[in-house]
């Protein structure tokens, strides 16, 4: 699975709290399971629950979702746009601590499809990679303001890029 550590990296290179403090942020994959097709292919699909959390977050909550959608368009685009998941694909609980600092648990549906080919007796997998968005998202660089206060910067890589 490479979709958990690609997320990370992506929010800890986006969000300046989380560049300061990398520790803050918890990855974990939660309820997971294989699909496969009963044929003779040995490819099969990564279906999970990634569980994210942000703790002591004292930073604006769109500087965290908006790089999150941003991931989810490139990585999961399935969770949006797509009336039956965009509602239940991604999920949050937010927990307040005091004035000044949040914990934030996100839940997002994902899937990861492996492809295995078999070439005498080697085996070889690919993670296949999602189908593109239409049109495709293609600005290499982002940033995210508040008026005049920056919130949040990232780079947006195709999966072809990314490399987990």
């Amino acid at each position: 699975m490479y979709k958990p550590n690609s997320l990370r990296a992506h929010l800890t290179a986006a969000i300046p709290d989380l560049k300061r403090n990398p520790d803050k942020l918890l990855v974990f994959v939660d309820k997971g399971s294989l699909r496969t097709t009963r044929t003779a292919s040995r490819s099969f699909e990564y279906s999970y629950v990634l569980n994210v959390i942000v703790t002591d977050y004292g930073g604006d909550e769109d500087a965290l979702m908006v790089p999150l959608l941003d991931w989810v368009t490139v990585h999961q685009a399935d969770l949006l746009g797509n009336e039956d998941k965009s509602n239940k694909g991604i999920r949050f609980i937010v927990d307040f601590n005091n004035h000044d600092s949040v914990d934030i648990s996100l839940e997002l549906d994902i899937t990861e499809r492996v492809i295995v080919n078999q070439t005498g007796n080697k085996l070889d997998i690919t993670h296949a990679g999602e189908i593109a968005a239409t049109p495709e998202y293609t600005a290499p660089f982002w940033q995210l303001y508040n008026g005049n206060n920056l919130l949040a910067e990232w780079q947006v890589l195709n999966p072809a890029q990314d490399n987990g």
